[in-house]
């Protein structure tokens, strides 16, 4: 089974314009893009054939030929990353299996995330589509509830069911925890993580259909699958003591590189 990483990356970001070109400081000192190192901890995921970053910004392109990674360009019409994840496979000249779509804001990422997700897919033969979720240690739940009460969108939280379909993704904290209650050993808050596993014809359906009424207001991509009652597989993963965050906002850089400082890429 050939599989792709693609890594869909815009420069006009609505929260945060310029989100992919900008820098971290990385515990040595030297400073590197978030789009390299989202493209770095897609070099690290064993079993995947090649790896792309697409983007319709020529300062996107010209800084990831640079670092040495393949682009695709796509056009300015793609309104999310999935969607732009399609018209790469339709017209990039990609033959592939399984189409991976890694966010270019989430260099956090742990190979085995990814690792896990394409198992996942390889054990399933019938899922069109799976997405990991990583259940919350107290340090992530008590950063979405920090952004919650600043009124701040961070990440984003998912229920799913019993065989782990999903049910729902949502901007909120959900399930809604009684904080007058004694404290919980285990947070029952799963954050999912945003790396998407396709196979072709999910993707080719996925630009089919208009986006629905819960994906305009969430402005998550993956409900357009359920709200057109596709299975979305929730995949969970472990964290091995990782913390995993993405870069929604301004206040997020500080966050990962605390957390660059602590691990060794």
């Amino acid at each position: 089974m050939k599989t792709v990483i693609l890594i869909p990356a815009r420069y006009a970001s609505t929260r945060y314009p310029g989100k992919p070109l900008v820098e971290l400081i990385l515990p040595s000192g030297e400073k590197k893009s978030l789009i390299r190192l989202s493209w770095e901890a897609a070099q690290r995921v064993k079993g995947v054939d090649e790896v792309y970053i697409v983007t319709d910004d020529v300062r996107i392109r010209d800084a990831a030929n640079a670092f040495g990674s393949n682009v695709i360009m796509t056009s300015a019409d793609c309104e999310n990353g999935t969607a732009r994840c399609a018209e790469a496979l339709s017209s990039g000249g990609i033959d592939a299996d399984l189409v991976v779509n890694l966010q270019g804001d989430a260099p956090l990422t742990p190979e085995w995330f990814i690792e896990d997700l394409i198992a996942a897919m390889h054990e399933d033969t019938t899922a069109q589509v799976a997405t990991p979720v990583v259940q919350c240690d107290a340090l992530t739940y008590s950063h979405f509830r920090e952004d919650r009460r600043a009124g701040r969108v961070g990440g984003t939280t998912a229920v799913f069911d019993r065989d782990r379909r999903a049910l729902y993704f949502t901007k909120e904290v959900v399930p809604y925890i009684d904080p007058s209650k004694k404290p919980m050993e285990v947070i029952p808050v799963y954050h999912h993580v945003g790396v998407y596993a396709y196979r072709p014809s999910a993707l080719k359906a996925y630009t089919d259909w208009p986006a629905g009424p819960l994906e305009e207001r969430e402005g998550l991509e993956q409900l357009r699958f359920l709200e057109n009652g596709q299975i979305v597989r929730c995949v969970i993963v472990e964290g091995r003591g990782r913390v995993f965050w993405e870069l929604n906002n301004p206040e997020d850089v500080n966050r990962i590189e605390r957390v660059l400082k602590e691990i060794e890429l």
